[in-house]
């Protein structure tokens, strides 16, 4: 193993020459800020690789998320998921609204559209859904419940970068979409993130309040923030979109040989792929099931033990930490499937440049303490015929 351990996950890195004449083109202009020349071109790179109409970078994913619930001007009640990184409930939390947890689909572990309706309030406004993984949600379920009872729909898509179904880029779903460019995403840009938008009018709001609400250099529209995107980062992401396809192929290169290699271990399941057309593979949880001879934290302390640094994502439930437990939703006996995978799930490494070897190696250390079907002994097909 490499420097004697395993990660769950390395940031994509081009090669460090390519990079320098995009941070001497920022030296010669000496702006590094404020929506220069890199943040500008960014923008519309990303616009025509996801087939959006219009994009609003910002410093982080959690900010997208406040920013995006500020420009649609959401308050009260947000029904959301439990299983997903903080980020999703805090950003709630840090515009006062209330977060509703609401169980999800025991297939997709997306938020579940059959539960939403009961928890619908006369103080709900929202819905935030989490396309898990960068699994596809179930839009179309989601958006009949939102026309219904008039609510927004904000979509936490920070997995989702890249991810399409059979009408194009999954970030056009919802009122607003957001990515994150944190480096353990498959795009990112050190730290960053960015707003999806419908049209130019909500671009401009957006723009507006991640400038501190600047309309001009005199007038202020609103208590805005600082949520601007730097250069240096811009233009790490423009140099970051020449090497994604390669990225994002290895990615599922390594999904593949995974599936191949855990096939016959009893007790270990991996989630089916999503119903999207195109997945970008940010992840490679699974699911140990009782039949495994190890419980999940077992198993989790085994291979970490090994240097395989496996991560358990989610867990705990967002539902289960102090500043939301007390809240009625968080209830375990309300949340029954998101209590049972959190306690199952294990993402194994997935990462461009992981090889083939240390993948072989991940999968015969979870058959080495697991009942195989078959032989111990495994080999290892060439990926073209998976």
């Amino acid at each position: 193993m490499n420097d004697n351990f395993i990660p769950v996950t390395s940031p994509l890195l081009p090669p460090l020459e390519e990079f320098v004449p995009y941070l001497e083109e920022i030296w010669k202009s000496r702006f590094l800020t404020n929506g220069g020349a890199m943040h500008q071109a960014l923008e519309q790179a990303l616009c025509e690789h996801l087939g959006v109409q219009h994009i609003s970078l910002v410093t982080n994913g959690t900010l997208a998320l406040v920013t995006a619930l500020q420009t649609l001007r959401i308050t009260g009640e947000v029904i959301t998921t439990p299983y997903s990184f903080v980020a999703t409930s805090h950003a709630l939390s840090w515009n006062g609204i209330k977060p509703v947890f609401v169980d999800i689909d025991p297939v997709t572990l997306n938020l579940d559209p059959d539960k939403i309706e009961s928890a619908i309030t006369p103080q709900t406004t929202a819905i935030m859904p989490v396309h898990c993984y960068g699994n596809l949600c179930a839009v179309d379920e989601i958006q009949r419940i939102a026309d219904t009872y008039n609510l927004k729909v904000v979509y936490d898509a920070a997995h989702a970068f890249g991810v399409k179904d059979n009408g194009g880029s999954i970030l056009r779903h919802g009122d607003l979409s957001i990515l994150s460019f944190h480096a353990t995403k498959v795009f990112n840009t050190f730290e960053g993130g960015a707003i999806i938008c419908p049209d130019e009018k909500t671009k401009q709001r957006i723009d507006n309040f991640k400038n501190f609400g600047f309309l001009d250099e005199t007038t202020v529209l609103m208590p805005g923030i600082n949520g601007k995107l730097n250069e240096v980062s811009a233009a790490f992401g423009l140099l970051q979109l020449k090497h994604i396809d390669e990225a994002l192929a290895q990615r599922q290169e390594i999904d593949q040989l995974y599936r191949y290699l855990l096939a016959d271990i009893r007790g270990i399941r991996c989630l089916p792929p999503g119903p999207q057309t195109f997945s970008n593979h940010a992840y490679f949880p699974i699911l140990v099931e009782e039949d495994f001879p190890l419980r999940r934290d077992e198993l989790y302390s085994f291979m970490r033990e090994q240097g395989v640094l496996v991560r358990r994502y989610f867990y705990p439930l967002i539902s289960d930490f102090s500043m939301y437990n007390s809240l009625p939703s968080a209830k375990p006996a309300n949340l029954p499937v998101a209590s049972s995978v959190a306690a199952k799930i294990l993402c194994l490494p997935i990462y461009p440049g992981l090889s083939r070897e240390n993948i072989g190696l991940i999968a015969d250390l979870i058959a080495i303490v697991g009942p195989k079907f078959e032989s111990n002994i495994i080999e290892y097909p060439p990926v073209a015929n998976l």
